[in-house]
């Protein structure tokens, strides 16, 4: 790690020291083959593109090349650009005062000339971090040319006496302020495409032109776009030569995997120390949150073409989290176990983080939560436990034994019903759960080992995956989660809807 303070200070000790200027793109692509030689990771923190994005974003920058990441959002597109930094020069010279990052042995702008003209070897060097050597846009339809590249500056025109001819006269954009850097347009479709046709320029001839100014700038820049499929949505997209002026297009992706999945959610989710003492949070769990992301993102009802980020199961983990320390505090609990009933907590997360299609939109976003939260538990529970689909199929004078749900829904049959309280202490819970009878006896069947909390886990899931199945009934009647038989519920279901009929017709009897 190099000290500021012993680097040189004047042109002359620079030329003295043996500094060699080089590009940007250079200067990454050397510290990248380093890093490769060593077998570093230049991406620290990124998960699931070992394979992919990660050798196609190196093979990118060896190349030399400006980047376009596209995918849908939450893919990492703007980390992984922001990461590159970590492949420049810790430090690197400047003509002192520059705005544009003069190389002290190509200087471009008028000061740096001036400054050099005057002062020869004894023109001020200054050293800037790599980590002001990035530079970065939302792109918004707002966003003007005077932003990127830059304007006349009538002010700074007027206090110096200049005219507007002047180069001097110049007040340049955040592009040519990121000289010598890194520089990253998130959301690139966004940009109205006559600012996009300003950018033509800057990418194939390395300069710009500011109100027509005679004024060549070979900006040295790595550009990064990131962009969403030109299909998102219908505010706009990238016009087609700048898209041929960017060298490697970069398609991102969801975790492919539960697994890598649940790395990303632990890495990510802001859980605080004491709720990670406090609360215990099981695989099965963890699953069951990454699974819900996994089915938006193939559901009917979500809008494929935005896209489910992956911060809906980081959110969903903290509200999780939340969810179980609520009820810790609500019990004066100083330690507890997540619960799938907990994964109620986790609808706000859902709703918030997913964009629905008119099917949606008519079943409402709580409703299309609640969906695929069931088919989260559904998918998940046959990697527990048998398929009840199977039994299903199977002739009614099959054998307990043969069916091993059986034994259980012959309990709610008999017109039992079990309530499960979501903020009930663990005591009580444990007490609903072994008040099913076959209920410990079919987990343990299948998880002999299991023990304490995690049978009851198991015995839990047991009976939200057989309301997936349909093979009894679920219901939430105001915060209470009531599980009965299914054939009685349907009847009850009936009767009811009578009632309200009978009540309907006295009431229109009365007006």
């Amino acid at each position: 790690m190099m000290r500021k303070e012993t680097l040189p200070r004047t042109l002359g000790e620079l030329k003295q020291s043996g500094y060699q200027s080089r590009s940007v793109k250079d200067e990454i692509r050397a510290n990248l083959i380093c890093k490769l030689k060593k077998k570093e990771n230049p991406f620290p923190g990124i998960i699931g593109y070992d394979d992919t994005v990660i050798p196609d974003t190196e093979r990118a920058l060896l190349s030399r090349h400006n980047i376009l990441f596209l995918g849908l959002r939450g893919q990492a597109k703007t980390r992984m650009a922001r990461q590159m930094v970590d492949l420049l020069d810790e430090y690197m010279p400047i003509v002192a005062g520059s705005e544009i990052n003069d190389d002290p042995f190509r200087p471009l702008s008028h000061h740096a000339r001036t400054l050099i003209a005057e002062k020869g070897d004894d023109t001020p060097i200054e050293w800037v971090h790599r980590s002001e050597r990035y530079g970065e846009k939302l792109a918004t339809p707002d966003v003007s040319v005077a932003d990127l590249i830059g304007d006349i500056d009538p002010i700074k025109a007027a206090n110096l006496r200049l005219s507007f001819a002047d180069e001097r006269a110049i007040h340049f954009g955040i592009i040519p302020r990121s000289n010598r850097g890194i520089f990253v347009i998130n959301e690139l479709p966004d940009l109205q495409a006559r600012i996009q046709v300003a950018l033509f320029n800057i990418l194939q001839e390395g300069d710009i032109q500011i109100r027509g100014f005679k004024l060549r700038l070979p900006l040295d820049i790595l550009f990064v776009f990131t962009a969403n499929p030109e299909d998102y949505t219908n505010r706009g997209s990238i016009v087609t030569p700048l898209k041929d002026r960017i060298e490697s297009q970069i398609i991102t992706h969801y975790p492919r995997t539960i697994d890598v999945a649940m790395q990303i959610t632990e890495q990510e989710a802001q859980v605080l120390p004491e709720q990670a003492s406090m609360i215990q949070v099981p695989d099965l769990i963890k699953r069951l949150i990454e699974q819900v992301a996994f089915e938006a993102r193939s559901s009917e009802y979500v809008d494929q073409k935005s896209g489910v980020s992956a911060r809906l199961t980081i959110s969903a983990y903290e509200n999780l989290m939340s969810t179980a320390e609520r009820r810790c505090i609500l019990n004066n609990e100083h330690s507890t176990q997540a619960r799938v009933t907990d994964l109620l907590g986790i609808i706000p997360s859902i709703t918030g983080k997913i964009e629905l299609v008119y099917e949606g939109e008519q079943e409402g976003p709580a409703q299309v939560a609640y969906h695929l939260l069931d088919k989260a538990i559904r998918n998940q529970f046959v990697q527990y436990f048998p398929n009840p689909e199977t039994f299903k199929k199977k002739k009614t004078s099959a054998t307990a034994e043969e069916n091993p749900y059986k034994i259980i829904t012959q309990w709610f049959d008999k017109g039992n019903r079990l309530q499960l309280q979501p903020d009930a202490p663990d005591k009580i819970w444990e007490q609903q759960l072994n008040s099913v009878h076959g209920l410990r006896d079919v987990a343990r069947k299948y998880y002999p080992r299991a023990q304490g909390k995690e049978i009851l886990l198991l015995m839990e899931f047991l009976l939200y995956g057989l309301a997936a199945y349909s093979l009894i009934s679920k219901k939430q009647v105001e915060t209470t989660i009531q599980f009965s038989d299914l054939l009685g519920n349907i009847m009850n279901f009936n009767i009811e809807n009578d009632q309200d009929e009978e009540d309907d017709e006295d009431k229109d009897e009365d007006y």
